[in-house]
């Protein structure tokens, strides 16, 4: 059925045929267009949300680092504090008052409003001993006193004694030092099920120790010797402050903060609305950011649903990885923004569908009103009638149509008359050289007798001036005749690479004794760019040699011959041989080449120099072209190719002409 109506269709009126496929096109076009539009959009939106991503996961780290520096801010200004260097070894030796005075400046920095969310202060001995600190419990209104504890065994704490400069990072506190100081049941997370995750914890502390940043600053006493340490600590676990915060603030959709792979602060919600605490990571995030210690960035199934994410590692002071920092937006809300996206491309397709078939009637019409004028051209030219024409129509595509087939038809022309040419040349080229055979061997007894003549007569016999006329005569004629042998043989370019300007000085070192050279100055303008190219330089030469002895022939009474290279584009390289004679008469211009074609007098011209140079040209798959102004003079340009085109013995491959 199909096929049936297609066949129709194709027989049927132009017309009609036009308008189904212009149909059939734009419906075409416009669903390519409305699905490459759509894949655009999609591609783009992904695109925006992945950027986004990348920015909300610089404002995070930004804002992590940035509680990190607090953090080692409130180390530093109390390790600095003068009360508490001044006071600590009379603390350590149990002076009350000065205990007392340490612990109210540790008690104005915790509660200081710019220090929010600060968890712990601790003042240590030289030996990891907690002197004194002040802990900020959920499960207490105000930060309790803690007097006695050992955290000489946390690897940032020995980090700052054995080096003594102060160090702040994210550290694991085990769940045995939160414990001295009253913060194990804050870090405790209850690890939950979690579907997609790694089958086994990261950290096998997870859910029991804190995830910590840490401030450890030495305290000096006047001698600047470490007389103790200062610790100041924010934890992860179970708050949720700086999560909601950069939320807040930096407008994140979802944000958290890892331990491992185990969720300790986060603002991802569960199904029931509750926070995501205590759930896991994908494995695929697992594998990619705390096994291979990368980032990850795309979609990840995070708790119970599809985000567009990013995750980066959290490293402790060593440089190894302990922790996750995630950004995130869910997919359905980018879904839902692609699908509104969608619909409407799809409603402009249709739309546009429809416009373009009712638009397509009056169109076709008026495209095919040239269309039957340019059909009978044809069937005019087919039938062999060469001088067809058909009228301008324009700048449109039937005008290019129009004028391209006329330029058709000129070509056609021109071609038709070329063969004609090349077939005369062939039958001359072929009549040439049997001709030159036949007269060679008896022009070559001529001379050799007249010769034998000459020598057998004596110095005063009157015969000896008829018998140098008839040697100079019969030599001219044997130059001839090389000329038509010249002109007919099929020759070989032997293509070698050849410095053109020596080949040029050479050629004219050998020309410049004769007569025609006596008052002709040569003048060599030679591109130093220039130099090898690959040619057969004894054909060149012959080029070369001919082009010079006409230049020299137009200028008998003197002038300068000029010599010009250059090359073109880096591929080509031109000859300019240019004279000061007269000129060629316009008339004369598409003669040129033309074998024994000559405006030299009688003997003084075969007609076959510039045939024999243009055909050489051509075997070099080169150009000659002339520009004459008639009183002023000459030039003829030669262009060849750096490189031959086979850079081998090649035959030739076209009769010159």
């Amino acid at each position: 059925m199909l096929r049936r109506s297609l066949s129709k269709l194709l027989g049927g009126r132009l017309q009609a045929l036009l308008i189904a496929c212009f149909g059939l096109v734009v419906a075409f076009t416009v669903l390519i267009g409305a699905w490459a539009t759509a894949r655009l959009i999609n591609d783009y939106l992904a695109a925006v949300e992945n950027e986004r991503v990348s920015r909300d996961m610089d404002l995070a780290s930004a804002f992590y680092d940035l509680k990190l520096q607090d953090i080692a801010f409130l180390g530093h200004q109390l390790a600095t504090d003068p009360v508490v260097a001044h006071r600590l070894p009379d603390a350590l030796a149990g002076d009350a008052e000065a205990f007392g005075l340490i612990d109210d400046e540790v008690l104005r920095w915790i509660n200081d409003p710019t220090c929010e969310c600060m968890n712990f202060v601790l003042v240590l001995d030289q030996d990891g001993q907690i002197a004194l600190g002040r802990v900020r419990s959920m499960f207490a209104d105000e930060p309790v006193l803690v007097k006695a504890g050992d955290w000489s065994e946390l690897p940032l704490v020995q980090s700052v004694l054995q080096h003594n400069q102060g160090q702040d990072a994210t550290e694991v506190v085990p769940q045995a030092l939160l414990a001295q100081i009253g913060l194990a049941d804050d870090a405790f997370v209850e690890i939950i099920p979690t579907e997609r995750a790694s089958l086994t914890p990261f950290d096998a502390r997870e859910g029991t120790a804190g995830f910590t940043l840490l401030g450890v600053y030495p305290i000096r006493d006047e001698a600047e010797q470490s007389i103790g340490l200062v610790l100041t600590g924010y934890m992860f676990n179970n708050d949720f402050t700086l999560v909601d915060r950069i939320k807040r603030v930096a407008g994140i959709d979802t944000v958290t903060v890892f331990f491992g792979d185990l969720r300790i602060s986060t603002n991802v919600l569960t199904e029931d609305g509750r926070r995501a605490v205590g759930t896991r990571v994908s494995q695929e995030v697992y594998d990619a950011v705390l096994v291979n210690e990368g980032s990850y960035q795309g979609r990840a199934f995070v708790v119970n649903q599809w985000y567009i994410t990013r995750y980066e590692p959290v490293r402790d002071h060593l440089g190894q990885v302990v922790g996750i920092l995630y950004v995130g937006s869910r997919v359905s809300a980018f879904q839902s923004l692609l699908s509104t996206f969608n619909r409407q491309v799809a409603l402009i397709a249709a739309v546009s569908i429809l416009m373009a078939g009712i638009i397509a009637i009056p169109i076709t019409r008026f495209i095919t009103r040239p269309i039957p004028q340019l059909v009978q051209a044809n069937r005019s030219l087919a039938q062999g009638n060469m001088t067809v024409r058909v009228p301008d129509y324009g700048k449109g595509e039937f005008g290019v149509l129009g004028n391209s087939f006329n330029a058709m038809v000129e070509t056609l022309n021109r071609t038709q008359q070329e063969l004609l040419q090349k077939e005369k040349l062939v039958s001359m080229g072929q009549l040439s050289a049997g001709v030159a055979h036949e007269i060679n061997n008896p022009l070559a007894s001529i001379l050799l007798f007249a010769d034998l003549m000459y020598k057998d007569c004596e110095p005063d016999d009157p015969r000896q001036a008829d018998l140098r006329m008839i040697m100079d005569e019969t030599i001219r004629c044997k130059n001839i005749v090389a000329d038509l042998l010249n002109f007919a043989r099929q020759q070989n370019v032997m293509a070698q690479d050849t410095d053109m300007h020596a080949l040029l000085d050479q050629t004219i070192e050998g020309l410049t004794y004769l007569p025609a050279y006596q008052n002709v100055r040569i003048e060599r303008r030679y591109a130093p760019d220039v130099t090898i190219i690959q040619a057969d330089p004894a054909q060149l030469q012959q080029v070369f040699s001919n082009l010079l002895n006409n230049a020299a022939d137009a200028i008998p009474q003197g002038g300068v011959i000029t010599l010009e290279t250059r090359k073109i584009n880096w591929e080509f390289v031109e000859i300019h041989i240019s004279d000061t004679g007269e000129g060629i008469p316009e008339e004369n211009m598409g003669k040129l080449f033309t074998p024994f074609f000559t405006t030299k007098g009688p003997g003084k011209g075969t007609g076959l120099g510039l045939s024999i140079v243009y055909g050489i040209i051509k075997m070099h798959r080169g150009q000659i072209s002339v520009q004459s102004e008639v009183g002023a003079g000459t030039t003829f340009i030669v262009t060849l190719p750096l490189k031959h085109p086979d850079h081998k013995l090649m035959q030739q491959g076209e009769l010159i002409g």
